[in-house]
């Protein structure tokens, strides 16, 4: 009894505490913790979350640039009715933009199009009856000599056809703008990063949920007070954090080892680093599918390679998608990573914000809304 006459009641730490009301985000951010911990310790995890990426970073760091199809232009005045222009067309690797004069000089200076061409008839009675002219940018000078062998091969072989010593065109020297330089590593880096953000999407979700059914951990979570989307929201949390500290130490290291560009600096980096967080979520439905549809751990590689290997290939992780035949050109461009990794080396290197990219986050929301349906349908608990 108090000093005022009344019961005081004390209850024992345990019952006080059961007394308290239960914080789900508490208990959220705890599975986060312990989930963040558990990938850490996973070496199969940092392997291809860390190492996989750097290796190619290092190794497409040190090589010099190479681009098998050059984008070329025709200025508005260039005639188009000869048979240079024909033969040029025609060729495998030369890709003609059609585009207006100030996205083609906007192109040509970021080094995305090698040159302007201009082919102008200079003397109809006489030769040589036409001249070319080139406009190009410093920020394709390892593309230029590729180029300008290309065009000297078509134009001896039109010669030969009629007289040697009396060549119809004239090739002239180029005139060179300013343009950024455009290095290897800032077409492989974002690839890498996208590329990495899918591994641990599908493989890293599938294996993580899967395994916690296996060893009846999901139903012992049960017993608690937590509920079930906060199991998912803080098991998810713990691979998300992860895979941003992954995203820094890969942006870091590119920029700082290899001058890989990010035109706005911080602004940039943070930027991709939001890119990375939506691409990572959207690839996290795919492995919420995965993780349901398998019947067994062993199963799990090849449902995750059908989602992961296709786009490694087709996405444009290595090489530009112009490079593949143009009928296989539109399934590459249905595929989501084909979009972050363009989205990603559009705010890196041509200088776009997040919100320029709407026609890429677009496709990734659908994407999105529609692996998440069916992650829905296909997920399982038990």
């Amino acid at each position: 009894m108090s000093d005022s006459g009344h019961f005081e009641v004390h209850l024992p730490l345990n019952v006080e505490l059961m007394l308290k009301p239960y914080s789900q985000f508490k208990a959220m951010l705890a599975i986060a913790k312990a989930s963040l911990k558990a990938i850490f310790r996973s070496p199969s995890a940092v392997i291809f979350s860390f190492l996989f990426p750097l290796i190619f970073i290092l190794v497409f760091g040190f090589l010099s640039s190479s681009t098998p199809v050059i984008r070329v232009s025709f200025s508005k005045e260039s005639d188009i009715h000869n048979p240079l222009y024909d033969s040029l067309i025609a060729k495998e690797n030369l890709k003609v933009v059609v585009k207006s004069d100030k996205e083609v000089s906007e192109e040509l200076e970021k080094g995305r199009i090698t040159a302007i061409i201009n082919i102008q008839p200079v003397n109809p009675a006489g030769y040589p009856k036409y001249k070319v002219g080139l406009r190009t940018s410093t920020a394709a000078a390892d593309r230029i000599g590729l180029l300008h062998s290309i065009i000297q091969q078509v134009i001896s072989q039109l010669d030969r056809k009629d007289d040697p010593n009396k060549p119809v065109y004239a090739y002239q020297e180029e005139k060179v703008i300013p343009g950024r330089e455009y290095r290897t590593i800032d077409f492989i880096l974002p690839g890498q990063l996208g590329f990495s953000l899918l591994s641990a999407g599908v493989f890293g979700v599938a294996f993580i949920f899967f395994n916690l059914r296996q060893t009846l951990v999901l139903k012992r979570f049960f017993a608690t007070p937590v509920r079930r989307p906060y199991i998912i929201f803080g098991e998810g949390l713990g691979r998300v954090v992860f895979q941003m500290i992954t995203a820094i130490v890969i942006l870091s290291i590119g920029h700082f080892a290899f001058k890989f560009t990010l035109i706005h600096g911080w602004l940039t980096f943070f930027e991709l680093l939001v890119l990375s967080l939506i691409g990572l979520v959207v690839f996290m439905g795919f492995g919420f599918i995965v993780s349901g549809l398998a019947g067994s751990e062993s199963a799990i590689p090849p449902f995750a390679n059908l989602v992961t290997l296709p786009q490694f290939l087709l996405a444009g992780t290595f090489f530009p998608i112009d490079n593949f035949p143009a009928w296989l050109q539109p399934l590459c461009q249905i595929l989501p990573l084909s979009h972050l990794n363009e989205a990603m080396r559009n705010v890196a290197f041509e200088g776009a914000h997040i919100w320029d990219c709407g026609r890429q986050l677009g496709i990734l929301g659908l994407w999105g809304i529609v692996v998440y349906a069916v992650a829905i349908k296909v997920f399982r608990w038990e």
